[in-house]
């Protein structure tokens, strides 16, 4: 029994993963085709998506995590939001009692800009998360932040070299 076990993870294990690969490649293409339609690089989209989870967190980004999370110095940072910003997708706000903490918030035109075009997925996706019992999702979230942290661990690493 336990040789079927190992042989049965074996196998999960490499599907999985080209279903991880192929999952982020195709996320990927749709990321890519809003970025080319709203005139923006992998970088801005790549700042954008950080922006909107740390809101989504409650934790809104200052510049230098921003930076942080996306690899750039504090001048490319700098060049990055004044860019986004200009083009209506963030917006730098003072909420603390200290006005120099900049916080980064996604602005009101972006979002709607990001609500449009990706509206049409999420009926397709509620229609998938559908199938699964609220215990199901739990464990594919607990495996989703595993694997995330798995990533983000090796690129931290990458990043230290």
């Amino acid at each position: 029994m336990e040789g079927n076990e190992t042989a049965e993870r074996q196998r999960l294990r490499g599907d999985l993963v080209d279903l991880l690969n192929t999952y982020s490649s195709e996320a990927n293409h749709i990321g890519h085709a809003f970025a080319h339609l709203h005139r923006l690089n992998a970088t801005d989209l790549h700042a954008l998506l950080a922006v909107m989870h740390a809101e989504r967190r409650g934790a809104p980004l200052t510049p230098g995590k921003l930076g942080e999370a996306i690899g750039l110095t504090s001048g490319a940072t700098t060049a990055l939001i004044d860019r986004l910003e200009r083009g209506g997708h963030l917006r730098r706000s003072r909420e603390s009692a200290d006005r120099r903490v900049v916080h980064l918030r996604y602005a009101d035109a972006g979002m709607a800009l990001a609500l449009s075009f990706f509206a049409p997925l999420s009926p397709r996706t509620d229609e998938v998360m559908a199938q699964f019992g609220v215990g199901e999702l739990q464990t594919i979230e607990k495996f989703l932040h595993g694997m995330i942290s798995a990533l983000i661990s090796y690129r931290d690493e990458l990043r230290s070299h």
